[in-house]
Formats: structure tokens, sequence, C-alpha cells
């Protein structure tokens, strides 16, 4: 259910009488999932469980204030396992890591912590399952991602073969009678990559895909938030990261429908001419964004104009993910 619209409780504060009323249209649901409240939650208990320092393997999700935050709390973050001392505990990211980072740390005896989140961890069981059946995967992601990375990292080389758009599945080299399989990271746009894999299915009307859409709920949830409100819009403000692919969908989702959209990281990053003739602004944040920022950005507003909050429900999310054996014994 919608809420109505509401005055905000910041609304008088410092903000200029005659300035005409700001329509704040709030996306639900928006920010944490359950996949980034496990893996922040991770490092939190082995904090607890083993003491300063953990290490972290990557950011632990793409969030900076995320990332500050467990650093202050005794969290070390490095790129690669030679940075870690052999006793001391070491956490993988959420958006999982090739096979060779586990059987590294095993064959080192290290103690370590997987946050991957279980939605991508299904995805490479699916790769699993598909190469037994004799199958090339053709993996829809972004290049360089590291979901991408860590899914495609789970098959030996040569086995999976990535496309980003329309124009790289024109460019398969694969005949139509080739046993294949397509798969797909977790934080694409729905729209796009229901295109790509029509592409794919039109082209190789074999081709294996998964009985359930790869894209997490998450992600979907979230676009699907952005398109209830950003018809309402002029302007659409989303809370995230410029290395978050969830976040950078949102936009794209807003600008879709033909409402300009704004990525910001935090509220200091508002350009009070971005109000200029605006008399309603959609606001979302992506999955690794702190409900924290958002209230901090709807303050910011309500320090520019009067501003009247009114939240549009998509769908409510129930999700929770369990935590690692190691942490629950």
């Amino acid at each position: 259910m919608n809420a109505p619209f509401q005055d905000s409780d910041t609304a008088a504060s410092g903000t200029p009488a005659s300035a005409a009323p700001l329509n704040l249209l709030i996306a639900a649901p928006r920010g944490f999932c359950a996949g980034v409240d496990r893996a922040i939650e991770i490092v939190e208990k082995s904090l607890e469980r083993y003491g300063a320092p953990v290490y972290v393997r990557h950011e632990i999700v793409h969030n900076k204030y995320v990332v500050e935050g467990l650093k202050a709390k005794g969290a070390i973050f490095v790129k690669e396992l030679d940075e870690v001392p052999g006793d001391a505990p070491v956490v993988f990211s959420a958006h999982g890591v090739p096979k060779a980072v586990p059987a590294e740390a095993e064959r080192r005896n290290m103690i370590y912590l997987d946050a991957t989140c279980p939605l991508v961890s299904k995805v490479h069981r699916q790769a699993e399952r598909q190469l037994e059946k004799g199958r090339h995967i053709i993996f829809v992601g972004h290049e360089g991602h590291p979901e991408v990375i860590g899914t495609m990292g789970q098959v030996a080389p040569g086995e999976m073969t990535l496309v980003e758009n329309l124009e790289d599945v024109g460019k398969l080299p694969f005949d139509t009678d080739e046993k294949l399989a397509y798969l797909t990271q977790t934080t694409l746009s729905v729209d796009d990559t229901r295109e790509v894999i029509n592409a794919l299915e039109l082209r190789y009307p074999n081709i294996s895909g998964p009985k359930a859409e790869d894209i997490c709920y998450a992600t979907s949830n979230r676009q699907a938030a952005v398109k209830d409100l950003a018809r309402d819009c002029d302007l659409v403000l989303v809370v995230g990261a410029p290395n978050s692919s969830n976040s950078l969908r949102l936009v794209e989702v807003a600008e879709r429908l033909g409402t300009p959209g704004k990525l910001i990281q935090r509220a200091s990053e508002i350009d009070p001419a971005w109000l200029d003739g605006v008399e309603t602004i959609g606001l979302t944040a992506g999955a690794s964004a702190p409900e924290i920022l958002v209230r901090e950005v709807v303050d910011a507003l309500a320090k520019l104009r009067p501003v009247k909050e009114q939240t549009i429900t998509a769908v409510e999310e129930k999700m929770v993910f369990k935590l690692p054996r190691q942490l629950t014994e």
C-alpha cells in the first residue's frame, strides 16, 4: 500500500518559507537486500568471533560508506590472498569468487568465510550442471564486474563465453545445432536481459536456460519500484556507488521511461540546480546502499525545499539468508 504524502520532519529546518513544496516519492523496496545484509553480518560476526583484524578480499559490497564503517570496526580490505597473513581469517565478497580462490585458501590452511550471495552461488551450481551435460555456456553480464569474474572462474577457460548485448549475440561463432546453455549475472536490467535472451533463443532454438530467471529478486523488485514512480517524477535520484551494477540499472530504468536519473553516493553530491522547475522527485537506493544514506538525502532536499514524502510500494520483501556454519556453531 502506498503511503499518503506527509511533511518531512526536517522540512522546516533552514528551508526558505517561500520555496515551492517538493513532492518526494520514495521507492519501496530499496536499499539493502538479504544478500548484502548477510555479507555485512558475516564480516561483523567474524570480527566478534576471531577479533580484529579480519581481512576481506575485495569490497564486501559496492558501497564506500559500508566499507569505511567495517574498516572502523577492524576489517582490512585487500585485493588478493597474498596480502592476508596465514593465521588471519579472510572473508570473500558477496559477488562471489573464482573456484581457484577458496582452493588456494584451503591449500594454505587459511580460515576463510564465503559471503557470496546465495543467489550468485545458485548460478555457480547451474554452470556446473550445464557443463556436466556437455553444454557450452553463454553468460550474459558486464565484463570486468566481480560477479562475472567469479562466475566465469567456476569453469575452465573456453567453457563459457560472455555476451553483454545484442551485438555480441550476433558475433557468436557457434552453429545452431551445438549444445549450448545460457546463464545471467544477477544484477542486470530485467528488460535488457530479456532482449538478449530472446535473441539467443531466436538464433539458437535448442539453447538451454535456467528454470527460473537468474536476475535476483532484489534487483527485479527495485527496478519494478522505480517503474512504479518514475512516470510521475521530474527527476529520479538513486543512492548507490558508480561500480554498483544494480544501482546503475535503476538509473537506466528511470531514463527509459523518459525521466532523468542521477546516481549519487551521498547527499553532498546533490546539485541544487537539479531542482529548478522540478515538482516531484523519485528516490531509491541500490541493494548495497544503507537506509541512513537515503534519509541523509531526504534531509538535504528538505533544506532546499519543503518536502512532502510518499512511499510507493511495489512489493514487500521478507527474504533472509542463513549465515555460514562457522559463525552459527
